[in-house]
């Protein structure tokens, strides 16, 4: 465990923003164009993901206060379902994290071509941004945890500023004209509904991560669980104004073929509006990277350090960051992101976003059933609410589609193996931090 000035390196405001941080991000700037085809649909879907993001998040805030090790969801899968349980977990969700990297590299060098616009329809150029805008996230997350934080907090307050006014220019400039049919494709219900789920899901992934650098947080059984909360209803309120704000300000043909929605929605301001509202897609998707890139390396590091994974994945630099598992976490997301760029920007996003949630939300299950064994019988309303957000996960999960699942699974039995292999070479800590 870190010493004391280190566990400091993280208070209230530090856990929040991690929380934040890593959902307000590609998320909420790209997900409208995405959801288009859906109509109304997709809004009722961010209130009905909201609720199941805000009980996923009980959950966890209750898990947060029995422990004191860093490693969030994998931690509480380990402790109540045992080693093999817990490493698959967390190799599914390392696994989505470097999915949400690369997607979330698409999202940003989606904004940056309204300032370089020779990078639309250049497929290698753009590949070049997201890797490059991955690499300097990494190299600042490898100088340390109190680094990683600061640059947490100023991106988290920075992007919410161009969100606030697109909300505000909706109030007064939106046509209820533009808002789209309930449902243009006619399809059933309850199948649009778990579709939709799954894709609003992608803007709430990162709620767990105030959750994994519990050694580096101050009073972490208290600060751990009021953080978040606060920073799921925080992110909650935004996006449902937000979706609401970009639907009355832009027609819902012209938005099914954006690629920088909420930049389009700015147009009313002026000439000046859609390079604001670029400029804050870009701090927002650059801070929702560095939550995602922060979680990968810490969770694969508790993992190694718990033994069940090669030792020098858990070994960390003077600044107790685990830099041999942001390196590896650097070369995963980069290849993911080169191999898919080839697809165009709206099918590379939602087949990186598909994935990432479906391999998230695997996590947030289990999670959930750990909470349940616990609370069932000494605690039974909170019980319930584990059961429902067991329930919800399960209904996000199925809205993946049979190929997704298939993909998804084929991706954690790899795991099984690489458990094997790291416990017979082995695993743990046999590695000292650097002094």
């Amino acid at each position: 465990m870190s010493n004391m000035g280190d566990r400091r390196a993280i208070g209230f405001w530090g856990c929040w923003s991690l929380v934040v941080g890593s959902m307000i991000g590609s998320g909420v700037f790209t997900l409208p164009t995405v959801l288009a085809p859906y109509g109304l649909m997709s809004f009722f879907g961010w209130i009905v993901t909201s609720v199941g993001a805000v009980l996923v998040a009980l959950c966890l805030a209750r898990l947060a206060g029995r422990t004191l090790k860093s490693g969030g969801t994998y931690q509480y899968a380990r402790t109540a379902f045992g080693d093999l349980v817990g490493f698959l977990v967390a190799w599914g969700y390392v696994v989505a994290l470097i999915a949400a990297a690369a997607a979330i590299a698409v999202s940003f060098v989606g904004y940056l071509a309204v300032f370089i616009p020779a990078l639309n329809d250049a497929p290698l150029l753009q590949a070049g941004a997201g890797v490059g805008l991955i690499a300097l996230i990494v190299l600042n997350n490898m100088m340390g945890v109190a680094e990683a934080r600061r640059l947490q907090v100023v991106l988290t307050l920075a992007k919410l500023g161009p969100l606030m006014a697109i909300i505000a220019l909706s109030l007064v400039a939106g046509d209820p004209a533009n808002t789209p049919d309930l449902n243009p494709k006619g399809t059933p219900g309850i199948p649009t509904m778990a579709a939709v789920a799954l894709l609003t899901m992608w803007a709430f992934l990162g709620l767990e991560a105030g959750v994994i650098p519990a050694e580096d947080v101050e009073n972490p059984t208290s600060t751990i669980p009021k953080a978040l909360i606060a920073g799921v209803l925080t992110t909650a309120l935004v996006y449902i104004a937000a979706t609401a704000a970009v639907m009355l300000l832009v027609p819902a043909e012209e938005l099914a073929r954006s690629s920088s929605p909420f930049s389009d929605a700015a147009a009313r301001l002026g000439g000046w509006g859609p390079t604001m509202i670029a400029a804050g897609a870009l701090v927002a998707t650059a801070g929702a990277l560095n939550g995602v890139i922060f979680g990968a390396g810490q969770t694969a590091m508790a993992t190694a350090r718990d033994g069940l994974a090669p030792a020098i994945i858990g070994k960390r630099n003077k600044g107790h960051a685990p830099y041999v598992a942001l390196g590896l976490v650097f070369i995963a997301s980069t290849v993911l992101l080169a191999t898919n760029f080839s697809k165009g920007f709206v099918d590379a996003f939602t087949f990186l976003l598909v994935m990432s949630t479906l391999t998230t939300l695997a996590p947030y299950l289990v999670s959930a059933l750990a909470e349940l064994k616990a609370s069932w019988r000494s605690a039974p309303a909170w019980g319930a609410v584990a059961l429902i957000a067991a329930i919800y996960s399960a209904f996000a999960i199925a809205g993946a589609g049979g190929e997704a699942l298939v993909w998804g699974a084929v991706l954690v039995a790899f795991g099984v193996p690489v458990f094997y292999l790291g416990r017979a070479r082995g695993g743990g800590s046999r590695y000292r931090d650097e002094a």
